[in-house]
Parts: structure tokens; sequence; C-alpha cells
């Protein structure tokens, strides 16, 4: 497959680069994250590794084991939110093995930070909701999230049952998706890059890790049934507080959902103008939910700028809304994040009857 296009740069983004790179150097600050995103990660990560230890080896009583289950699973998130996904994108820290490290989070808890990194940072950050290409639209054949995507009988309750199915995505993810793209040696359509002897390495020895931290330890210690239950209140935590946080920055109401041209393979917008089209954020003014969901509910900056980190997207929200008016671009915001989940309800039962 032929990667699309962009039309060329246009004064929009030049613009935009301008100003932003005119803010830091006036502000006299680093772009990454500092000492307050390395004391988040700290805590985060303190009490990850406290829960789990609670729960494996000083084994609660059932509802509290189930409760702290389901706490080690939204504080798995928040690390990936807060920790992996800043140093993915080489924005956790000045230091290169910092961000090594942190994105690395990612491998223990069961995921694989290489093909991650060709999912996200390569390939969804470029082509966002661009249908065929951007692999985080596929969801098929249980979820029809683009208008493109050919609809099904049952796609006319995804607006009901789609909870459950988000609840399944990190267990998906680590048992079965990684293992796809690993052997296929494609992410969709688009094949990936030959992985290294250290990349094979990683793969398999982090995939070997978790399922002794988080299958085997457990089943030892606890029993199976008891881990059973604790394992799948964990991962469907997880699973459905990572999906719920990503998919209200892009299968939204008001996002833009893109086909390229069949034959040129060519989007008409700009790339800075197709991130602001497709892409929205919700809850700004929490500085709460900012600071659960690293940032996350500040996409459109994150698109903009994904190797700045989220510590400092609210300054930039207020460079990129003053650019958007100037030029007649349209933002995409949800004041409150259940104004947002109310657009993805109605985005996925619109698209299950059209």
């Amino acid at each position: 497959m032929l990667a699309p296009k962009f039309a060329a740069s246009r004064s929009f983004h030049q613009e935009l680069k301008r100003r932003t790179n005119a803010y830091f150097q006036e502000a006299g600050k680093s772009t990454t994250g500092g000492k307050s995103l390395l004391f988040k990660a700290c805590l985060l990560t303190a009490a990850f590794v406290a829960v789990y230890l609670h729960l494996v080896f000083w084994t609660p009583s059932a509802w509290l084991g189930v409760a702290e289950c389901a706490l080690l699973g939204f504080i798995g998130a928040a690390i990936g939110f807060n920790v992996m996904h800043d140093g993915a994108h080489g924005s956790f820290s000045k230091s290169k093995w910092i961000n090594q490290f942190a994105a690395f989070t990612l491998n223990v808890m069961g995921g694989n930070s290489f093909m991650w990194n060709m999912k996200h940072n390569l390939i969804h950050h470029m082509y966002t909701n661009v249908e065929g290409v951007d692999d985080d639209l596929d969801a098929q054949p249980w979820l029809r999230l683009s208008p493109d995507q050919p609809r099904r009988k049952l796609h006319r309750f995804q607006h009901l049952y789609f909870w459950f199915f988000y609840a399944l995505l990190f267990i998906a993810w680590i048992f079965y998706m990684d293992y796809q793209k690993y052997f296929r040696g494609k992410i969709g359509e688009m094949p990936i890059k030959k992985m290294t002897a250290s990349d094979q390495g990683v793969f398999w020895g982090f995939k070997a890790l978790h399922l002794g931290l988080f299958v085997a330890l457990p089943i030892y210690i606890v029993g199976f049934v008891s881990w059973l239950v604790g394992f799948l209140v964990f991962m469907a935590v997880a699973g459905f507080t990572l999906s719920i946080v990503f998919q209200l920055a892009h299968t939204v109401e008001h996002t833009s959902f893109v086909v390229p041209h069949e034959t040129t393979r060519k989007i008409e917008d700009e790339w800075a103008i197709h991130q602001i089209k497709t892409t929205a954020n919700f809850a700004t003014d929490s500085k709460l939910i900012s600071w659960l969901v690293g940032g996350l509910n500040f996409q459109v900056e994150h698109h903009l700028f994904p190797n700045i980190s989220h510590v400092h997207y609210p300054a930039l929200n207020k460079i990129i809304r003053q650019m958007c008016e100037e030029f007649g671009v349209e933002y995409n915001e949800y004041p409150k994040m259940r104004y947002a989940v109310a657009s993805h309800v109605a985005h996925l039962r619109e698209l299950g009857r059209a």
C-alpha cells in the first residue's frame, strides 16, 4: 500500500511552529516534562507496585481484592498516559535513556514499545483518522468507527455494547494484537520496519516477564480462580480507561474522517490542518482530569506537537486556539468529559444506523 500524501505545508504550520518556539524561548522553559512529571511518575509507579505486592503477597479479602484489582488497572492506565506515553514520544526527559526507561513501562505491563512506536507514533500520528491506514479505526467486525467502513447489522446496537469491547482492549492487545503484528510484519496494510536482534529480545523477554509477574506468580500464590477473577478485573478497568480516553480524541461527532484519493493517494489538507480537523479536546479546564490522563484531554496540542511534554499543553492551547481563529480553522473541544462521551455515543449510534 502506498502511503498517503498531504498537501504542501502552508503558512499555518510554519507560523504555529514559530509562535510555539517563541513561547519556550521567552519563558525559558524546556519542552520536556521536568521534575513535576518525574515526581508524578515515581508516585504512580510506587502506588502500582504497592497495590500489586499487597494483592499477591498479602492477599486481602475477596471484595477488597476485587477493588484493589480495579485500582491496579486504573493506576496502570495512568502510568500509560503519564509515563509511557511521554517517554515513547521522547518528551518525558532531556535524557534519551530516561525516555526509553519510561517507554519500557509498557513492556512490563505486557505490551511492546516497538509495536507501539510503529502503530502510534509513526502511523496514527501521521495519518490520523485516515481510513485504511490509521489502525486505531480498525475494530471490525465488532465496531464501525468510520463512515467509510462497511456497516453490519450488529452495528445498530454498537452504541450500547461498545463498553464491553473497550474493556477487552488491553487483554486483546497484549495477548493477540502484538503477536498478530509481529508475525504479519504489518500494522493493518502498512509494513513495519525489520526488528533488530535487540528488538526481538525485548519483545519475547518482556512478554515472558509479564506472564511471570501477572499470570504464573499470582496463580502460584493465590490460586487459579482468585487470580482469574482479579486479572480480568484488572485488565477490564485498564482496557476501558485506555480506550475511552483515546476514543474521545478522534471518534466523536465533530471530527473528520478522511479517505485519500484512490489513485494519487493525496489528502487535500496540509498535515497540521488535518490534525486539527481529525482531533478533539475535552475538559481542558479540569486540572484533575488533566493530571490523571497525562494531558491527553489536550489531544489537539498533542497531535500538533507530540514531542513536547503534556505539562505544557495548557499554554500551547492558547497559542493554537488563537491561530485557528486567525486562519478560520475550526477547533474541536468539549468543555466537559461527559459531553465528549455523549458525542462519542452519538457518533457510534449514527454510524450504526446510516
